[in-house]
């Protein structure tokens, strides 16, 4: 590692939760996430539309390196899956920056959707960031038709902070996004107690 490089902690480990695991996503989930990524409506608010397989895989292979090219961010990405049955329930992400900061974003599919999975899993992101990577901050892009995502890191404690008009144009609309941040001092008050 360069002295320019991020440090990374513990990035192969899985993370867990009352109900998920958080397994570190590798070239081989690409193949078992493929069906459910299929689903055109994951990606209602977001400029992209489901990957070939092949794509993915080497999506995943690239995002299994846990670092940006040039080493300075750090790309945590993981799969979410059901503890109890073993069922992959979506994906959850982390570019960590050297400033430190770091945006998150997440996808719950469709059939694991309006079981509190997204907030659990990001609560326990969150935890990771503040306390492991020690970033003073951590922010999410929603587009604002996505009323479901806002709700969410809402109740996590994150506050609106921006508003980007036409910040994408995508499926022949434009669309409008506002950032949210969470402070560790916002977190340390408000996170969940064991």
């Amino acid at each position: 590692m360069s002295s320019n490089e991020i440090p990374l902690v513990a990035p192969e480990a899985r993370l867990e939760t009352s109900r998920l695991f958080l397994e570190p996503i590798l070239p081989a989930h690409a193949s078992r996430l493929n069906e459910q990524l299929q689903d055109e409506r994951l990606y209602r608010f977001i400029p992209q539309d489901p990957a070939t397989p092949q794509a993915l895989e080497d999506r995943y292979d690239f995002l299994s390196g846990r670092r940006s090219p040039d080493g300075r961010e750090a790309y945590l990405n993981w799969v979410v899956r059901e503890r109890t049955s073993g069922d992959y329930a979506g994906t959850l992400e982390a570019t960590v920056h050297d400033n430190p900061a770091a945006t998150i974003a997440y996808m719950i599919f469709v059939p694991f959707q309006r079981r509190g999975y997204a907030a659990e899993a990001c609560a326990r992101l969150l935890e990771h960031l503040f306390e492991d990577y020690r970033v003073g901050i951590v922010a999410a892009e929603i587009d604002t038709r996505n009323v479901a995502s806002i709700a969410l890191v809402e109740s996590l404690g994150f506050e609106r902070v921006g508003f980007q008009k036409d910040a994408d144009h995508f499926k022949g609309s434009s669309s409008d996004e506002y950032r949210y941040e969470i402070k560790e001092s916002v977190w340390a008050g408000k996170r969940p107690r064991s």
